[in-house]
């Protein structure tokens, strides 16, 4: 087993290890003296996992209850949160039991943000069983919520009391969304590990899958204990997602998923950049080639106006301005404000 701890406000642990998910209750009870266990999860998911993880929860002494929604990032709203609180109600969900999260990056946002915010607050478990969400969502304490103009708008940040990663459940996943995973996979190769891009372009990411949600875990652990409430250097684990926000809204979150909208905003970017001579010349051509070994998206039907124009309203908005993440090579990137009124020249223009 490898045991990362992240030392945020409430500090916590995220275990890695095959075959973790039958053993679920024993790290729960370690970190919660709850006696009701509400189990979150999609109709993907439920069927396959849901019923390891209630018997597991029962055996360490929890009462247990399942609400399972329509899977699909279009069921990302507040009118599902809603028929949660109900099953919170109707099950006597108290401030001092616990929401258990289990699936997808859409499920622990939406679990966790319920959790942040039914009672003012109570604790939750994040059990992510996609490579995007053991690799990036499940960690750092964002959670949320999309609405109609835009994504991620109305949210909480609210740390888990435990995450829990068993890399079992990836040979269950379409290859899709394995591909979809490797979208911020390879966005952590791009702004903190030159080594981990390499690796990535020489070697197959399915052979070396337990090293790579380490690094990613590790890399996103670093960067939120510096910056917990994303007010600075978090920023940059924001690399691609401005355009890649933009085009969700465009293909209304449902033509395109999250880490191929989040890869290819970064390829876009990144062209943008080389070609002003911020970033190292070749670099978008090893994105590409990247991209394309791991069957993602590389094109899109929307013009660079259309992406520009979508970026309006994205919750990155700081005063007057838009924060962007750029390269300057392999490994190493900064934090560029653009004001709104000059983002679409600034991309647009000759």
């Amino acid at each position: 087993m490898k045991t990362i701890e992240v030392k945020t406000g409430r500090p916590y642990n995220i275990y890695i290890e095959h075959g973790l998910l039958s053993n679920a209750g024993k790290y729960v009870r370690n970190v919660s003296s709850a006696v009701r266990a509400v189990i979150v999860s999609d109709s993907n998911v439920a069927p396959i996992y849901a019923e390891a993880v209630d018997a597991s929860l029962r055996e360490n002494g929890f009462e247990t209850s399942l609400f399972v929604f329509q899977a699909g990032e279009e069921r990302k709203r507040l009118s599902t949160i809603e028929k949660m609180y109900s099953h919170f109600y109707e099950h006597d969900i108290t401030r001092t039991d616990i929401v258990v999260a289990l699936g997808g990056g859409v499920t622990g946002d939406m679990a966790g943000f319920a959790a942040a915010s039914y009672l003012r607050g109570i604790d939750f478990v994040q059990i992510p069983t996609t490579l995007l969400s053991q690799v990036d969502s499940s960690v750092g304490g964002k959670t949320g919520v999309d609405l109609p103009t835009g994504k991620n708008l109305v949210g909480a940040f609210w740390q888990p009391a435990v995450v829990l990663i068993d890399p079992d459940t990836l040979s269950t996943l379409p290859g899709k969304f394995f591909n979809d995973g490797m979208g911020e996979v390879i966005k952590y190769g791009c702004i903190r590990s030159r080594s981990l891009f390499e690796r990535l372009e020489k070697e197959n990411a399915a052979d070396i899958i337990d090293d790579i949600i380490y690094e990613s875990v590790s890399i996103k652990k670093d960067v939120v204990e510096h910056d917990e409430r994303d007010t600075g250097e978090r920023a940059i684990l924001n690399f691609g997602h401005t355009f890649g926000h933009a085009l969700e809204k465009l293909y209304d979150y449902s033509g395109i998923t999250h880490g191929e909208a989040v890869a290819l905003g970064a390829l876009l970017i990144t062209r943008i950049t080389e070609q002003k001579g911020i970033t190292e010349k070749g670099t978008s051509d090893r994105l590409l080639a990247l991209l394309k070994k791991y069957h993602m998206t590389t094109s899109t039907e929307f013009t660079l106006p259309q992406i520009t124009a979508a970026t309006r309203g994205d919750k990155k908005s700081s005063g007057k301005g838009l924060n962007f993440i750029f390269l300057r090579e392999i490994g190493t990137c900064f934090i560029n404000k653009i004001s709104t009124d000059k983002i679409n020249d600034y991309f647009c223009g000759e």
